[in-house]
């Protein structure tokens, strides 16, 4: 299509033609063969991880920089060892002042996995292989999260049992949950630890602010969900069985130590899976790829599909988050909203996957059949593999990717903003109580006042059929989809407007730059935008 011949609106409608209804996937049950040989990103240090252990576990593969297998290489920066990382507190503040947040997850994730840098981790290990960094260096991830916050989070706040927090163990190859009913007090969570048991809390970022700041800048850097969980383990002890899970996982440990035993996965099948597996036992995984001794300060990447397990030292426990992401983020999830869309388009469009199936093609077709010589059988094969290429023309692309960055955005945590952003911002408004009357009630926006979104990725126009609907994030919950998706109908006097407001971040705009045809369109949208939370001013608003 010509874009310059179309308005927004047109665009819009165009691409949604046809757009199908959500469709699940089951994840295929996991099978039992021989493991696929894989390679391991080695630690930047020279220290020896070796350990006395309650158990006696074999020291497989327990690389460092002076023992490592050929062809192996340790992990590369070009800032040089000498390089000295900040403090998260120190960080945070920093990226606070950095004007666009796309370049503000970017850092952060570089902070996240230093010294390695982005561009290699992406190429050598994301989705590949499992990467190790440690750094000798146990205050470097300190203030994210401590056993002494988690604390103070079960004396303030409303923890229940199997929604924020489970009590597990794994003893004699038997994984256990131990949920009571009910709110977890710190009488009876630190019972249940004291007694041997792992305590996993499922959304921290609900609690915990700097939890919910980092997760909420690094999901501009993945472009899926970023989730944690912090699992706080006794010495001596094991929480979970060996699995895999269907997420991309960042341990971050931030107390004590975990002894970690990473496995390859088995199959082709397990690579990548789409869900994650059951518990297995230890003969059904062979033997490590990885097993090494994580500290604080150390961190652990593993991609989905690589078995894995950790247990405790026995003189010290551990406390450590795994940041994940990239939950049913692949090209076939894509897919499976492309292709229902693209064949009503092909139903409504094309008479012949209008046509009549055969009228014998059960007696020649079908898995009894399949052992068949019939010239039937390749004709009715030929036919359906016509239709399966004509779908590609008719595909909806665009309108496939919007229905999955609709989900995102339904996934995603609000953003916390900083102090200048709340200033500028619905959420900082003067309105307040006082005098026996409400006060300063009403801001005003003016034609040169300065605007612009909130985050880039905060806002998106989607189509849904007939009508253009803008999703955003700054209203959802902190809690995963405790809200349903945040959305408004645009009218079609504000499509080209909002769209190029998008387009702008990370510039302010004026409101009277907005281009609609009237002021009092210009205005109508600038004043939407604000009392969701969408957008904020360049300088603080004062009241009328």
């Amino acid at each position: 299509m010509d874009r310059k011949h179309m308005s927004a609106l047109s665009i819009y409608q165009t691409l949604s033609e046809g757009a199908a209804s959500e469709v699940q996937a089951k994840a295929p049950a996991a099978k039992k063969i021989k493991k696929k040989e894989n390679g391991i990103q080695l630690p930047v240090n020279k220290k020896s991880n070796k350990k006395k252990r309650m158990k006696p576990l074999k020291p497989r593969m327990r690389p460092s920089s002076t023992d490592k297998p050929k062809g192996e290489k340790v992990c590369e920066t070009d800032d040089g060892e000498g390089f000295d990382s900040p403090a998260l507190d120190a960080l945070l503040t920093d990226l606070a002042k950095v004007n666009n947040s796309r370049e503000r997850a970017n850092r952060l994730f570089q902070w996240l996995i230093h010294p390695v840098q982005d561009k290699s981790f992406l190429r050598d290990n994301w989705e590949k292989k499992p990467m190790l960094i440690q750094r000798q260096n146990p205050d470097y991830y300190k203030g994210l999260f401590s056993t002494a916050e988690f604390d103070q989070i079960l004396r303030n706040d409303d923890v229940q049992y199997g929604v924020n927090l489970d009590v597990t163990s794994y003893t004699n190859g038997k994984r256990e949950t131990h949920n009571p009913p009910g709110r977890a007090l710190p009488y009876t969570v630190w019972d249940f630890y004291e007694s041997g048991c792992s305590l996993r809390m499922l959304n921290p970022q609900a609690f915990s602010s700097t939890v919910w700041q980092v997760l909420s800048i690094l999901q501009e850097k993945f472009g899926s969900m970023a989730g944690a969980n912090m699992y706080l383990t006794p010495p001596g002890t094991q929480g979970f069985a060996p699995h895999y899970d269907d997420i991309e996982a960042f341990v971050v440990q931030l107390e004590g130590k975990k002894h970690w035993r990473v496995y390859n996965p088995r199959s082709e099948e397990e690579v990548l899976p789409l869900g994650s597996s059951p518990n297995f036992s230890q003969k059904e995984i062979g033997q490590p790829i990885l097993d090494v001794v994580l500290e604080a300060g150390d961190l652990l990447y593993f991609p989905r599909g690589f078995i894995h397990q950790g247990d405790c030292l026995p003189d010290v426990h551990s406390l450590h988050i795994t940041v994940s992401s990239y939950q049913r983020n692949s090209w076939g999830d894509l897919l499976l909203k492309l292709m229902p869309a693209a064949l009503e388009i092909a139903m409504e469009d094309d008479v012949e996957f209008r046509k009549g199936l055969p009228l014998d093609y059960l007696q020649f077709m079908g898995v009894q059949n399949s052992e068949k010589e019939d010239p039937r059988r390749d004709k009715f094969i030929a036919h359906v593999q016509g239709l399966m290429k004509k779908l590609i023309q008719l595909a909806p692309v665009d309108a496939s990717v919007d229905q999955k960055a609709k989900d995102f955005l339904h996934d995603c945590l609000p953003p916390l903003l900083n102090s200048e952003e709340k200033a500028g911002s619905v959420y900082g408004a003067p309105a307040r109580w006082g005098g026996g009357e409400a006060l300063n009630v009403t801001v005003e926006l003016k034609s040169q006042t300065k605007i612009r979104l909130m985050r880039a990725g905060a806002a998106r126009l989607c189509s849904d059929g007939d009508t253009v609907r803008l999703y955003y994030t700054t209203e959802n919950s902190r809690v995963y989809h405790k809200e349903e998706p945040k959305n408004i109908e645009m009218k079609a006097e504000h499509i080209d407007a909002m769209e190029f407001l998008i387009h702008s971040y990370p510039k302010f705009v004026s409101v009277a730059s907005l281009p609609c045809e009237t002021a009092e369109a210009k205005m109508s949208l600038a004043e939407l935008l604000f009392e969701k939370g969408m957008i904020h001013t360049a300088e603080p608003l004062t009241a009328k």
